[in-house]
């Protein structure tokens, strides 16, 4: 029995002899503990924080350049915004002052036609429409300013050479605001073909004539003044560089002055209706057409009396279009004037106006 228990207690002793062997070392190891310190690990941390301290005061400098930045800018947008207001006054009324002699001479003009009864403005053209009453006849006169050379043509009759149609139907066809009748023409094997020289956009429409006995040219160059007179060659008509024109008899006014209109004219016949174009020293254009009931001379104007109007008027160069029944005046798709033949004339060629 007692052996019994002696073996047990070595088995026991032999099982927990680990556990007391593990407690001892706990026991008896000291407690404190070295942690080891790498300094180096702190350096990257360290130099974050000074380009952080940095970069803040570079933000606080440009803070303040930005401040004082925008108060400049502020300081010249003020300035500026002062000078492009005292500029643009300057230039308004520069402007408003050099209109004043071009609105002084053009209210001179109209003081001499009276009262307008209907007007066309847009930004190509201005028209204006005068009754003309002096007593001994009765017309009608068109003023014209021209802001774009290109709102004046002219067009051969259904646009061939040889054709004919009323002003009013050319009128329709092209889509003007207004149109007159233009040059003379002459009449063979059914055709109607314009007198002497003609030209449509820049072209001669047969070619060249030299100006003979009464006849001149009249037009358009292509700046949009109106040109015309007699040529003795085509290089003198080049020379003013024509877009379109006409020719028909006789010449009225040239460079302010009254030409001599030449007996056969004064009496052939002594009044009828009659078309007139000139223009005065601004290149506004003046378009006189007079009514007449027939082509007897019993009707209508003179060429004497239609010379001293254009004259008083203050027109500088004055030229005698077709007359009798070929006048017409078209405005706003309306014929305007009288036709003696009691309706529209066909003619060879057309000046027509645009919108």
């Amino acid at each position: 029995m007692n052996n019994r228990i002696k073996r047990l207690n070595r088995l026991l002793l032999l099982a927990i002899a680990p556990f007391v062997g593990v407690f001892a070392v706990l026991v008896l190891q000291p407690h404190e503990t070295h942690i080891p310190l790498d300094l180096e690990s702190y350096k990257p941390l360290t130099a974050l924080n000074k380009q952080t301290s940095d970069i803040m005061t570079g933000l606080q400098q440009a803070e303040q350049v930005a401040v004082q930045t925008s108060a400049s800018i502020e300081k010249t947008t003020r300035l500026y915004n002062r000078t492009t207001a005292a500029m643009s006054s300057i230039v308004r009324t520069a402007s408003t002052q050099a209109q004043k002699p071009e609105q002084i001479y053009n209210r001179r003009i109209t003081t001499r036609l009276g009262a307008a009864v209907e007007r066309v403005n847009s930004q190509r053209i201005q028209i204006e429409l005068y009754r003309l009453n002096p007593g001994s006849y009765h017309a009608y006169a068109m003023k014209i300013k021209l802001r774009d050379p290109d709102a004046m043509r002219m067009t051969l009759g259904k646009d061939s050479f040889g054709g004919a149609e009323t002003t009013l139907t050319a009128t329709q066809r092209y889509g003007a605001i207004a149109g007159i009748n233009a040059g003379g023409f002459a009449d063979s094997a059914g055709k109607r073909y314009p007198l002497s020289t003609t030209m449509l956009d820049g072209q001669y429409v047969s070619g060249f004539q030299p100006s003979f006995k009464d006849l001149f040219f009249v037009g358009m160059n292509h700046s949009g003044q109106l040109i015309g007179g007699k040529f003795s060659n085509q290089q003198k008509l080049d020379s003013l560089s024509p877009s379109f024109g006409a020719s028909f008899v006789p010449i009225l006014i040239q460079n302010g002055q009254k030409t001599p209109i030449p007996d056969k004219w004064q009496k052939t016949p002594l009044r009828a209706p009659r078309t007139v174009i000139g223009k005065y020293k601004d290149d506004q254009l003046i378009v006189i057409a007079a009514d007449g009931y027939n082509e007897n001379g019993s009707s209508g104007a003179t060429l004497q009396e239609l010379q001293d109007k254009l004259y008083k008027m203050g027109v500088i160069d004055a030229y005698n279009l077709d007359g009798g029944g070929s006048t017409s005046l078209i405005l706003n798709g309306r014929v305007v004037n009288h036709p003696s033949d009691g309706s529209l004339r066909p003619v060879a060629t057309n000046f027509l106006f645009f919108k």
